[in-house]
């Protein structure tokens, strides 16, 4: 699950769709811990980022990043108890966003071009809208790197610019989601929890640290038609197959 979490995290593909359909096929009961554990997780994989790119980032970049998260902590509040009850878990959900956001990549990217603005340039409006669509990502199989990346390109950032603000974005976003958990379940985990806690944590952090160091140089000579033509073959598969 963590070796999921950690490859998925930061491509469009949704980190949470993945872990949902991952725990169907392999039989795991959507117990209370374990929807804590797919949250927690997602923060190892910020981890790998905050040393990624933090070092790279000036003051600047880091207060439009924590402008972007506003709409989304708001909403994360509000809506917390519908999500980790409703929404993390539903297969059904996932299958369909997973569809529906392949398909909206794919129209994407042959119809908007990569602007040329840099995360610099944006301002408040602009970062609020980002964080606005980030919010649409706590429906499972949305993506929150399709929707920050998407976002961004949708007010004139590079597609590279784009890419380097969702990891940005990321890091307020799941350090809160992960508090968030962590507040609500009173921290009330048993040792061998806060082992396979700390395993999963552990794990989602190298693995998305060595994904980050590839999508970094991916996203310099491709678009992304490939994640979205492979959200779509994914859904369909897992309709048919499973």
């Amino acid at each position: 699950m963590a070796v999921v979490e950690g490859v998925t995290e930061f491509l469009p593909i949704s980190s949470t769709g993945h872990l949902v359909l991952a725990a169907n096929l392999m039989k795991i009961p959507q117990t209370e811990f374990v929807k804590s554990f797919e949250i927690i997780i997602q923060l190892g994989a910020i981890m790998a980022v905050a040393v990624t790119v933090i070092g790279n980032c000036n003051r600047e970049k880091i207060k439009k990043a924590l402008i972007a998260f506003i709409p989304t902590g708001v909403l994360g509040l509000i809506f917390y108890k519908i999500v980790k009850t409703y929404l993390l878990g539903n297969s059904t959900v996932t299958i369909g966003a997973l569809f529906i956001g392949g398909v909206f990549m794919i129209i994407h990217e042959l119809k908007v071009e990569s602007g040329k603005l840099k995360i610099e340039d944006l301002n408040r409006k602009n970062l609020l809208f980002i964080g606005l669509i980030q919010s649409i990502s706590m429906i499972p199989g949305v993506s929150r790197a399709m929707a920050t990346i998407f976002g961004g390109m949708g007010v004139g950032l590079s597609r590279a610019q784009a890419t380097e603000f969702s990891f940005l974005l990321a890091i307020p976003t799941m350090a809160a989601a992960t508090g968030l958990d962590l507040a609500k379940s009173g921290w009330s985990f048993s040792a061998n929890e806060w082992g396979i806690l700390t395993a999963g944590f552990l794990g989602s952090m190298i693995t998305a640290w060595i994904t980050v160091k590839w999508l970094l140089g991916y996203v310099q000579k491709h678009d992304f038609r490939i994640f979205g033509w492979y959200r779509i073959g994914l859904a369909l598969a897992y309709i048919f197959l499973v």
